[in-house]
């Protein structure tokens, strides 16, 4: 049987991942990619960032973004939750202080739910090009649901 998540329930999915699906829109296409992201509880949004290009560029056109986390035990046994947001980029200490804010977040993530014990972005999250300045990001007034099946 298929049922409506509560928000509670959405956001303890959200806040104990860190991989999800971004959508959003490149010129008429629709694109959805895999991205890490960290909710911030306390401030209630997403934070992402990459390097530039086509996503970054999609998206200062058209800021309205989705992003989808899942867990799948199997075909019969799933949650899902879609967050319908709106992109907006970072600049100067409020990109250094979030992008710190993702790294250790997710690091806590991964040390809670996969005992793993990491201590560098580069080993979560794909690496940036050697020279390049990482774009920091945040999803802003978010619109959540999400299913579940069991």
């Amino acid at each position: 049987m298929i049922r409506n998540l509560s928000i509670e329930d959405c956001l303890a999915i959200i806040e104990s991942n860190y991989i999800g699906h971004l959508a959003y829109v490149f010129g008429e296409n629709p694109i959805v990619i895999p991205i890490t992201y960290f909710y911030s509880k306390t401030e209630k949004f997403i934070i992402c960032y990459s390097s530039a290009g086509q996503k970054i560029d999609a998206m200062r056109k058209n800021n309205l973004v989705s992003l989808s986390i899942d867990e799948i035990d199997s075909v019969n046994q799933w949650r899902s939750v879609q967050v319908e947001g709106v992109f907006e980029e970072l600049e100067g200490p409020d990109a250094k202080f979030y992008l710190h804010e993702f790294t250790q977040g997710i690091i806590q993530i991964m040390a809670d739910k996969e005992r793993k014990n990491v201590e560098f972005i580069s080993q979560f999250s794909s690496k940036l090009e050697a020279d390049g300045i990482p774009i920091v990001f945040r999803i802003n007034n978010l619109e959540i649901s999400g299913k579940q099946r069991q």
